[in-house]
């Protein structure tokens, strides 16, 4: 008798046991998330990796997400016929302007560029590109970003423009100081619009900033947060347009016909490179231009 009391206490036991087993579990499974979508962010990241073809590899991408949610095939292919119709004419927002200033260079922009600037005795390398920074965050700061950019702005006209400037104070300029020319127009278009663009209202990031401040329960206006952006951009240009002026300064010792050094090479580790276009340090460039 007590021996079927103690099987019979047993087997409660592990009734009771395996019932809040189960309704653990199954709260565990109602309140987990799915990560297999996830899936996807590594194809990308595999695909970019060995440098497959982007649209193949986004497109994969959106297979294997669509099969880990799991999605039936019509569905899948249904999801991406219409992000494709959504998204039909962003090519030709993208290729066409390309096309454009393509064709432009090829019909001698960059040499009109390089001619017209060359004509203005009074500009420097650093003025042009100080000057251009105020109007890149002016425009920035209007929701005007479209204004500038690397391939409609830096590369046909700027860039050409600040080569054609240091020619004509220079004389002829070696391939090592042009690159450098180009990364400070490059890195004074972008520093115009980061700091300029959070000066507009509209901007995405102000957006997100108030949404995510009302739902702390902090209501703040777009205007408000917009106004204490320019502290940050009048801080930005100051500090850049100092870099300008200094590498004006530097250019001058380095390239003025008077200050020209024996040697191209030495004239360009004045300027901040080593022989090869490399950046170095005063003590490297000084034990090269030795040698």
């Amino acid at each position: 008798m007590d021996a079927e009391f103690c099987i019979a206490e047993n087997q409660f036991a592990l009734m009771i046991k395996k019932t809040i087993a189960d309704f653990l579990w199954g709260k565990f499974m109602e309140n987990a998330v799915n990560l297999w979508p996830l899936v996807g962010v590594l194809v990308i990241i595999a695909g970019f990796l060995l440098r497959f073809n982007p649209m193949l590899v986004v497109a994969l991408a959106a297979v294997a997400t669509g099969i880990a949610v799991p999605l039936p095939w019509s569905n899948i292919l249904s999801e991406i016929g219409t992000g494709f119709v959504k998204t039909r004419t962003l090519p030709l927002i993208i290729l066409l302007p390309l096309a454009v200033i393509g064709l432009l260079e090829r019909h001698g922009l960059r040499d009109r560029a390089q001619a017209w600037i060359s004509q203005i005795t009074v500009a420097t390398v650093g003025r042009l590109l100080i000057a251009y920074l105020l109007l890149r965050q002016l425009t920035a700061a209007f929701g005007l970003t479209g204004l500038g950019g690397h391939p409609q702005m830096v590369r046909p006209l700027l860039a050409p423009m600040v080569e054609g400037t240091a020619q004509t104070r220079y004389g002829q300029i070696s391939l090592q100081l042009r690159h450098k020319l180009r990364a400070y127009a490059a890195a004074t278009d972008n520093v115009g619009l980061f700091f300029g663009e959070d000066i507009f209202v509209a901007f995405g990031a102000i957006v997100l900033m108030v949404t995510f401040l009302h739902q702390s329960g902090i209501d703040v206006a777009p205007a408000t947060v917009a106004v204490w952006g320019i502290p940050t951009a009048v801080c930005a240009f100051l500090i850049h347009a100092t870099r300008l002026f200094l590498l004006d300064r530097q250019l001058d010792r380095a390239w003025l016909p008077g200050n020209l050094p024996q040697s191209p090479e030495v004239a360009v580790a004045a300027a901040g490179f080593d022989a090869n276009g490399i950046s170095a340090s005063p003590a490297e460039l000084m034990q090269e231009s030795k040698s």
